[in-house]
């Protein structure tokens, strides 16, 4: 088959039964042998703000686009979601927004100047309301720290620029040794490596950027220094009172989290293993073996997995990867996440479009290799999830077969992704536009509007329609369609095996 550009179009739907309408659907165009099933997540900044580039991204393969709230004004946040809509009407592209909370970090306060510390200089760290004793001296956001901390315990300073360590601990100020030489400036990240510390989950901006979340209708908010379930369920709550649906993305960003990781995930719709934190607050030689547990535990669990940071760090400044970057970015491939994402890459990069190229390109590639085979793990927990494993078996069984699904909240579709087909490609369908739009963020799954009708076979007849008018199936292929109906009273859940054309 001639390869396909990546441009979807919009195609009008007939219903037999109600008269004429226009079906708008959106969804990325991909040959049937040459299909991309991680998804791509660009992080936008400076580097991509405009419409030109966020159409430009859009055509070279994102499908999630991530807002950080740690540098982000509210109107600026207001207008770039209006102008992403506008971009992915324009192309006809199914684009999900995930909005990313700061939470509840631990900076440093304001220096007149820099200091450039030696190895064994001492600094204290006070209380906004202490007065400075040494000559190194600054204040930290968090007054807890004091409490948090003891003697012995080392502190990582900006993504570890500067270690120090803890050796007196005073009622208005610990006393810190300087391990390592470096320049210390205002408003630094604060580590703490195995500390428990006793930060709240939501901060008062967090709350006000959450607000403007909901208000904006955006598909996803991810939770910052996620340490245990009850920090899931309280931000849930905050975006049912406000009245909004997002999914929650749980960050994995240090040992508290890992700790508590089994409950973390079966709270949370998503979970994105942050490597940027976390790699300090672990060590660094475990870091890949914690990815893996927690994308194999993803797997079991049923929920989805995002890898992030440092995917293509030295594209921000150079036109290709390194030969490292492109085994790390193999590897997420093989384990079989979800998604990928670009941060700085993207946001402040110089190559912004080519970072997306490499991703594509390279899932595309390792995608043809066998995988970790993570998802035979997966636990069924319920009669619907059998059914569709059985679904899934049958597709991969039968050459060229794909599977079609109809669901009303997008769960069945999730759960088709994490059990990852090993040869099916995916094809959703819902009547809701939201859901359709978090879809983007499933893996191998591309995901259409559609108009239910009280006849099931009218919902196959169109759905079919689609997949030919695009190129995703042609005549006498075989499909797997899954859906539930009503029978009476009852909800049928079935499974139909049929060939396009017949």
């Amino acid at each position: 088959m001639e390869k396909l550009n990546l441009y979807p179009r919009l195609v009008l739907g007939h219903n037999p039964s109600e008269g004429n309408f226009d079906l708008h659907y959106f969804a990325i165009m991909n040959t049937i042998s040459d299909k991309r099933s991680t998804k791509i997540i660009c992080t936008i900044g400076p580097a991509t703000e405009s419409r030109d580039m966020l159409g430009q991204l859009i055509d070279a393969g994102a499908n999630v686009f991530r807002l950080n709230m740690s540098h982000s004004k509210h109107e600026w946040v207001r207008n770039l979601i209006r102008a992403i809509r506008l971009e992915a009407e324009r192309h006809q592209a199914n684009i999900a927004i995930l909005v990313d909370l700061q939470g509840p970090s631990i900076r440093t306060g304001e220096l007149p100047e820099p200091y450039h510390l030696k190895e064994n200089d001492q600094l204290e760290i006070r209380l906004t309301s202490a007065a400075p004793g040494m000559p190194y001296s600054t204040t930290v956001n968090y007054d807890g720290l004091l409490e948090d901390v003891q003697e012995g315990n080392t502190i990582v300073v900006d993504n570890g620029a500067l270690l120090m360590r803890v050796d007196h601990i005073m009622p208005d100020r610990i006393v810190c040794t300087v391990m390592t030489e470096g320049v210390f400036g205002s408003r630094r990240h604060i580590n703490l490596p195995g500390v428990a510390l006793r930060l709240p989950a939501l901060t008062e901006k967090d709350l006000a950027d959450l607000e403007l979340a909901v208000e904006c209708d955006v598909d996803y908010v991810a939770m910052s220094f996620v340490r245990n379930a009850a920090h899931i369920a309280e931000l849930r709550d905050h975006i049912e009172r406000l009245g909004g649906n997002a999914q929650i993305i749980a960050k994995i960003e240090d040992q508290q989290a890992i700790r508590h990781i089994d409950d973390i995930i079966s709270a949370s719709d998503v979970i994105m293993v942050a490597r940027g934190d976390l790699g300090i607050e672990v060590n660094i030689q475990e870091l890949p073996v914690i990815q893996r547990d927690i994308v194999r535990q993803c797997h079991r669990l049923g929920k989805r997995s995002i890898i992030a940071t440092h995917m293509l760090e030295s594209m921000i400044t150079q036109p290709t990867p390194t030969r490292a970057e492109v085994t790390d970015v193999s590897n997420a491939i093989f384990e079989q996440a979800d998604a990928v994402m670009l941060s700085g890459e993207t946001s402040v990069g110089l190559y912004p479009v080519r970072c997306v190229q490499m991703l594509d390109s390279i899932a595309r590639r390792m995608e043809r290799e066998e995988d970790s085979h993570f998802s035979s793990e997966a636990i069924l927990k319920n009669d619907r999830q059998k059914t569709l494993r059985a679904a899934i078996d049958l597709a991969d069984s039968i050459d060229g077969a794909n599977l079609v699904i109809f669901t009303r909240r997008g769960i069945m579709a999730i759960d088709a992704a994490v059990l990852r087909p090993e040869k099916a490609s995916i094809f959703a369908f819902c009547n809701d536009p939201i859901v359709v739009r978090r879809l983007a963020l499933a893996r191998d799954v591309t995901a259409f509007p559609l108009v239910f009708f009280k006849d099931p076979s009218l919902m196959v007849h169109q759905a079919i329609d689609i997949l030919k008018k695009e190129g995703h199936v042609q005549d006498g292929q075989p499909l797997v369609i899954v859906g539930d109906s009503l029978q009476g009273e009852l909800i049928v859940d079935s499974i139909i095996y049929m060939r396009v054309g017949q």
